[in-house]
């Protein structure tokens, strides 16, 4: 073991080695360019599962320098392979881990969901692939959904013992009630055509053509103001949950403040004077 361990030091120390070994040891692996953050699910060994290490650096990814006005959107995708994200690792959840541990897990995938909603920019999941469990849950997160034509969404837990519980709770917020008791009760998945027109996923292409259409999207909203699509998204997500007279009293006010927006002036002088907008991206 200890000869293993001191090749593996050495191997680490050769210049030419040293972007493989950082990668092989993070769960994600993340780039950005033109105020797209593209973030990869790099553990194609476990299927992509979200272990606590992924799920902890899915958090910081998804958080750093969100306040950034050069960052406008973030991609979720995963290395090569045929699964997007296989859900949690089991592995994780054996009695042997404890209940404390347990419960530390949902703990922490509650709060990535969370942090998606947070996010001021859009997230997007690309999928090509399976997603599963709370895989599943993770892509029904995202504000918006391309995924290529061979992929597959699934809630399976009930088949292993673990009822999808919290998978369940983004997706019956995105799709009709009796599709989602279909997928939670029974395991079978949908297919991508059969996602698209449940309303979990925003668009489904062939494969060839996800790359091209993921970025389609994002060009689409980096041409929007980042201050307006941040207000806009705060109260999409609030409003889902009120009464409808509260929700349309809210977002009267809303309305009036995204009007007060230096970008929402911007906006409306350069319909009047038929030119494109020159966003300033300010909150002010």
């Amino acid at each position: 073991m200890n000869a293993l361990r001191n090749i593996s030091l050495r191997l680490c120390s050769v210049p030419h080695n040293r972007s493989y070994c950082v990668q092989a040891q993070k769960p994600t692996v993340t780039t950005e360019t033109d105020g797209v953050r593209h973030i990869v699910l790099n553990n194609p060994k476990t299927r992509n599962s979200l272990s606590m290490d992924m799920m902890t650096q899915l958090v910081k990814d998804i958080k750093r320098n969100r306040d950034d006005e050069q960052l406008r959107c973030i991609v979720l995708s995963a290395s090569e392979g045929k699964v997007f994200s296989a859900g949690h690792n089991l592995k994780e959840l054996t009695k042997e881990s404890g209940t404390d541990f347990h419960k530390a897990v949902f703990v922490k995938c509650s709060e990535l969901m969370v942090e998606i909603a947070k996010s001021p920019v859009p997230v997007i999941a690309k999928v090509d692939g399976l997603a599963a469990a709370a895989g599943c849950q993770l892509i029904a997160a995202c504000d918006l959904v391309v995924c290529s034509d061979r992929s597959s969404f699934s809630t399976p837990g009930a088949s292993f013992g673990i009822f999808c519980s919290t998978p369940g709770i983004p997706l019956v917020r995105n799709i009709p009630r009796k599709k989602s008791a279909y997928m939670l009760f029974t395991g079978l998945p949908l297919s991508a055509q059969e996602a698209v027109t449940a309303g979990l996923v925003s668009s489904c292409v062939p494969v060839e053509q996800l790359d091209a259409e993921t970025e389609k999207i994002c060009n689409a909203i980096k041409t929007k103001s980042r201050a307006v699509i941040e207000l806009g998204k705060k109260f999409y997500y609030e409003q889902m949950s009120m009464d409808i007279n509260v929700a349309y009293k809210y977002g009267e006010q809303v309305m009036v403040n995204n009007i007060a927006l230096a970008d929402g002036q911007e906006g409306i002088r350069s319909f009047i004077e038929k030119r494109k907008p020159n966003w300033s991206h300010s909150r002010e």
